[in-house]
């Protein structure tokens, strides 16, 4: 691949400060080759998106006063994006567990949240005993085979029913309790939000297993058309970028969802103002703030 725009160099991948790696995985993004201090650059970098759109939803559920469901979920998102820092950072075991268990932990705080929804309170005891079990079962379990498959599997079962568990009582609950044409809007609208979300989610898997399968040849591409254009070809920090802006997608959506199903649809409205530019927030609507 030849490069015609203007270029540096990369330089050599070596060892730096963190070295030596400890981590059972290690990306395609060379190590070191930028600072001595960063392992992967671009992948650590990359995780700014989730820091960033988890401060703007905190910041949201605080001034609006979401449900604290939402609240601690962004926070775990947060928590996410600070735990993928340190693992690209440094390639050690410690911080990859940070970072995978990190991604564990949220998924079954939403787990207990679209689950626990109006049961009763002996219910929830139930169901919070349940998914700590579950969620130490998955760490201690991890910890004993070390393969990253497991965490993989388990994530992406999670995250599956509780991705499924919300469109069932999307379709069935809130569709079922329409009143007028401003439900059915507002369904449309929330299955615009699940497109984009899932096609992010979609692109980045993608892209995701791309990067592992041909890591060999991106590399070399990445050298022929140096820096900083080789970045583009760093299908891990796309990842990155493409599911933090999904798992945004599904918070707020989850947030949406919640005051719907409240039959408190009147007192918010979603504000996107473009599928590309910008990500959407859930406000109160002028009514709501005027009471």
């Amino acid at each position: 691949m030849k490069s015609y725009l203007p270029s540096i160099p990369y330089p050599s991948a070596g060892n730096g400060a963190w070295s030596p790696v400890t981590s059972t995985i290690n990306w395609c993004e060379e190590d070191y080759y930028a600072s001595i201090y960063c392992a992967e650059i671009v992948n650590s970098f990359t995780n700014l998106a989730f820091i960033s759109l988890a401060y703007k939803g905190i910041s949201s559920c605080i001034r609006n006063g979401h449900d604290t469901d939402f609240l601690v979920g962004f926070i775990s998102y947060l928590a996410i994006g600070l735990a993928s820092f340190c693992f690209h950072t440094t390639l050690k075991y410690s911080t990859q567990l940070l970072d995978e268990l990190a991604m564990i932990y949220t998924t079954c705080i939403m787990f207990y949240s679209i689950f626990s929804y109006r049961r009763a309170t002996s219910t929830k005891v139930v169901i919070a005993l349940s998914v700590f079990l579950l969620a130490m079962f998955i760490t201690l379990y991890y910890h004993y085979l070390k393969n990253p498959l497991f965490h993989q599997n388990m994530f992406a079962l999670l995250t599956a029913i509780v991705f499924f568990k919300s469109i069932y009582t999307m379709e069935v609950t809130l569709r079922q309790a329409r009143e007028d044409q401003r439900d059915l809007a507002i369904l449309r609208r929330m299955w615009q939000m699940l497109s984009v979300g899932l096609a992010s989610v979609g692109l980045g898997f993608l892209i995701w297993n791309l990067d592992n399968a041909f890591c060999p040849i991106l590399r070399r591409w990445r050298r022929e058309v140096g820096l900083p254009w080789g970045i583009l070809l760093e299908g891990h920090g796309w990842w990155h970028l493409l599911t933090g802006v999904a798992q945004y997608i599904n918070l707020t959506w989850s947030i949406w969802l919640r005051y719907c199903l409240n039959g408190e649809q009147d007192d918010v409205q979603l504000v996107w103002p473009s599928f590309f530019t910008s990500v959407p927030v859930v406000e109160p609507t002028e009514k709501a703030k005027s009471e």
